[in-house]
């Protein structure tokens, strides 16, 4: 496992919750604009990257308990 791959996985995370918080105001935008079916594809794909964002959150975790979280360390 490499030294930095917590790390990694952190700053993923945060790529795609600044991905994710964009889409969400450009839904913002199209919803106000009255394009609703817009502003769900933007909703949508902001969704996607939440997901992703917390995938990269939980792998960080994990990869943080495998190296610390162990009995004698």
């Amino acid at each position: 496992m490499p030294k930095h791959e917590g790390a990694e996985h952190h700053k993923k995370a945060a790529e795609h919750h600044e991905h994710a918080a964009r889409h969400h105001k450009e839904a913002a935008r199209h919803h106000e604009e009255g394009s609703h079916e817009k502003g769900g594809h933007h909703a949508h794909i902001a969704h996607g990257h939440h997901l992703n964002a917390t995938h990269h959150a939980e792998e960080a975790a994990k990869t943080h308990s495998n190296q610390h979280g162990k009995e004698g360390k």
